[in-house]
């Protein structure tokens, strides 16, 4: 089967008749990336796969809305990167935590073996993008581990590429110094 054209897939999902295929095609074509994004931010499973749900859950009943300024990847990714901030925010106010509280038992999850793969740099890694604000952290995953330009991103995440570019910079200085650190 070839690879199906955003277009073809919107114009599926907007036929009455195959709008249930075009779904399909939709989660076919991206829910691992979204999935991928989500977790990089809110770190364990559960939460990442609820939180993707939730986000083809919201793109379906959008879809109608869905302009096709940006590529419809980049509108995925706006609604998943939106449910997963919303998300780590209502986690701090339901359990009171404390930004340390919170910092900290993210690391203790990084700290578990198996929970995230690779060696000790890695650890270290997960550690340093721990301490950064969400946002930052949001773009350093989505510009170093992601590869978008800071076109796409300002896209998915509504901010001007200045602003990105200058958080970007904060958020890999904050990871050196805590590597250097550890």
């Amino acid at each position: 089967m070839h690879q199906i054209s955003e277009q073809e897939l919107i114009q599926l999902i907007h036929d009455p008749k195959t709008r249930e295929i075009g779904y399909r095609q939709l989660i076919l074509a991206y829910q691992k990336r979204v999935y991928h994004l989500i977790r990089r931010m809110v770190l364990i499973h559960e939460d990442a796969d609820d939180l993707t749900q939730n986000t083809f859950i919201k793109a379906f009943r959008n879809i109608d809305k869905f302009q096709g300024n940006s590529s419809l990847f980049t509108w995925l990714y706006r609604i998943g990167t939106n449910e997963a901030l919303s998300f780590l925010e209502k986690k701090k106010k339901r359990f009171f935590f404390s930004i340390d509280d919170h910092q900290e038992k993210l690391e203790s999850y990084v700290d578990q073996p198996g929970n995230i793969s690779g060696d000790e740099i890695q650890r270290a890694l997960q550690k340093a993008l721990l301490t950064l604000p969400e946002k930052q952290r949001l773009v350093f995953h989505l510009k170093y581990q992601e590869e978008l330009t800071y076109e796409e991103m300002s896209e998915i995440t509504g901010t001007s590429i200045g602003a990105l570019k200058a958080s970007y910079h904060h958020a890999v200085k904050k990871i050196e110094l805590s590597l250097k650190a550890e």
